[in-house]
């Protein structure tokens, strides 16, 4: 285990690299200049320009701006200074990625509950009015688009209904954030929903279950225990993608409501064109993403004890 943990540890350095790398030369690919964005219309003296593009480094080579941008990632710490306010990189990064991460969390909790309950209820149902009903709920979640689905919410349960608020004005409230995250969420719950009923179904006629219920144990343990395990390693598989998913696809949500998290700042930095802020939030999702599929593939193993690590 220790072995592959390792390997896999370092498969990410690659990644992480090419990934970092490609969002570099994207950002310098994009039309613009982020210092003379600063001054707007009214543009600044050539001198002023120059000294503040030297000072940003902006005036080296692209591949010599990725090399110490990573060199002082890796070694200091150091993610730059925003250009556009001033800002180190990683105060923006702390203002950012709470934010989005307590509104992926509500919709990660969401989607793993809800998507899961009416995956096993549609499984066990296989055929019947429920199974069929959960179906075509889930296929209607998956047609609707976010910002469609977020335009309904709001019209419905904050302008028609006065249930919640229309916009997050404190991202630490959880209320506030309850709307929003059901719009993120709901995608990747009829996946869950669909792929847990699936499972179930094919599961509930393997031989094991069979045994298991000849046995004579109880209905509750066969379900719980013997047919939840084995059936939920392509559950967890997905999940585990969808946490990076989540915090990136965030964009759109964060939008519609309001929400001052890693969505809005990513996007400002893609107009601004400030690729040490973008490569800064994108370094992070990348890591998470990394993670979470360690932790998927380490799951497997407790799911299923057949499974072993190299």
């Amino acid at each position: 285990m220790g072995r592959y943990v390792a390997r896999r540890l370092l498969q990410m350095i690659p990644v992480f690299i090419g990934t970092t790398l490609l969002i570099f030369l994207m950002v310098y690919a994009l039309p613009g200049d982020p210092v003379r964005g600063l001054f707007g219309d009214k543009g600044g003296s050539p001198q002023v320009i120059a000294a503040l593009r030297r000072e940003y480094g902006l005036d080296q080579p692209i591949l010599v701006q990725y090399w110490n941008y990573m060199k002082d990632m890796v070694l200091h710490g150091d993610f730059g200074t925003q250009i556009a306010s001033g800002r180190p990189v990683t105060e923006v990064l702390g203002d950012a990625f709470p934010v989005t991460l307590r509104l992926a969390s509500l919709a990660f909790a969401i989607e793993v509950v809800l998507g899961i309950a009416l995956g096993v209820v549609a499984g066990l149902r296989a055929g019947r009015l429920t199974d069929n009903v959960i179906l075509v709920m889930t296929l209607l979640f998956i047609s609707i688009p976010v910002f469609v689905l977020g335009f309904i919410a709001k019209l419905v349960f904050a302008e028609q209904l006065h249930w919640l608020d229309p916009n997050v004005s404190d991202s630490t409230n959880y209320g506030q954030l309850l709307m929003p995250a059901i719009v993120l969420a709901t995608a990747s719950l009829a996946y869950v929903t669909r792929l847990t009923r699936t499972s179930i179904a094919e599961n509930r006629r393997a031989d094991y279950i069979r045994t298991a219920i000849a046995k004579g144990l109880p209905r509750k343990r066969v379900v719980g225990v013997h047919l939840m395990r084995n059936s939920m390693i392509p559950v967890i598989t997905y999940l585990g993608t969808d946490i990076g998913a989540l915090m990136g696809g965030a964009v759109v949500t964060e939008g519609l409501f309001n929400i001052q998290g890693v969505g809005g700042t990513i996007y400002e930095s893609l107009v601004r064109r400030e690729g040490t802020t973008l490569v800064g939030l994108v370094t992070i999702l990348v890591l998470i993403y990394l993670l979470a599929n360690l932790l998927v593939d380490l799951l497997y193993a407790v799911l299923d004890p057949r499974i072993r690590y190299a």
